[in-house]
C-alpha cells in the first residue's frame, strides 16, 4: 500500500510523542513539580508555627525599677515584678485579701536583687536575689523577703526560708489604677514605695556607708 510523504510524517509524530523518552521526560517534570509544591506546604507550615510560638501582650506586663545613688552610678538595688491592675471599685480588702501571703504583683514572684549589703527596713541583709513577698493589712503590711526564688506568684511560698520579716504602716496618697514599684530618696533616706489604689508602703533602705556614717 502506498503512503503519502504528509501520512509518513504524521506516522513518525505519532511515534516520537508516544516514545518512552518522552514518558520519562514527563515523569521527571511531574515530580519536579510535587517536590516544588510540598516544599511551598512545608515553608507555609513552619511559618505558622512559628508566627504562633509568641504570646499575646499580657494584660499584667513585666517592669523593672532600679535604685541608684544617682544617674551614673551603679545600681544598688533591681526589682522585678508584674503590674496587675485594678479590677474593682477597692483593690486591698477586696481584690487583694487582708491577711493573706501575697506574690507583690502578679504572675512570677516578685524578685529583689541587692548588689550589695543593705539596710532592708531595720534589719541588714546580704547582697543577693530574694523573693519579695508581702501580707497586706489594713493599717500595716507585713514585708517579707525569702531566699525560694525563681517561683510563680505565692503558691510555692516556704516560711522556713525566710530570711527577712518586718511590718510597715500603711498610707494614704492619690489613686493609681496599676501597681507599682519605685524608689525614692529624700535627703539620705532611700524608701522602696509599694503604691497601688490609695495605699502606699515606704519600705526603708539604707547603704553599709549611711549605717557606718550613722553610728
Amino acid at each position: 500500500m502506498y503512503c503519502s510523504p504528509i501520512s509518513n510524517k504524521i506516522k513518525h509524530k505519532n511515534i516520537r510523542y508516544n516514545s518512552p523518552l518522552i514518558n520519562v521526560n514527563k515523569f521527571v517534570a511531574m515530580k519536579r513539580v510535587y517536590f516544588i509544591v510540598l516544599l511551598i506546604c512545608a515553608f507555609i507550615f513552619n511559618n505558622q508555627i512559628f508566627a504562633q510560638s509568641f504570646d499575646h501582650v499580657d494584660i499584667s506586663p513585666v517592669d523593672i525599677s532600679y535604685l541608684r545613688e544617682n544617674k551614673i552610678s551603679k545600681p544598688l538595688v533591681k526589682v522585678v515584678y508584674g503590674r496587675p491592675q485594678k479590677n474593682g471599685e477597692k483593690v486591698f480588702g477586696q481584690q487583694i485579701p487582708y491577711g493573706e501571703i501575697w506574690r507583690t504583683g502578679s504572675n512570677e514572684a516578685t524578685e529583689v536583687k541587692f548588689f550589695n549589703d543593705m539596710k532592708f527596713g531595720d534589719k541588714v541583709v546580704k547582697a543577693g536575689t530574694y523573693i519579695l513577698h508581702t501580707i497586706p493589712g489594713e493599717k500595716e503590711w507585713t514585708i517579707i523577703l525569702n531566699s525560694n526564688t525563681d517561683t510563680w506568684g505565692a503558691f510555692f511560698y516556704d516560711q522556713s526560708k525566710d530570711v527577712v520579716r518586718i511590718k510597715v504602716p500603711t498610707k494614704k496618697a492619690k489613686e493609681i489604677d496599676v501597681f507599682s514599684i519605685v524608689f525614692k530618696q529624700n535627703f539620705k533616706n532611700m524608701f522602696m514605695v509599694l503604691a497601688w489604689d490609695s495605699t502606699r508602703i515606704d519600705i526603708p533602705l539604707a547603704t553599709q556607708n549611711e549605717i557606718l556614717a550613722r553610728i
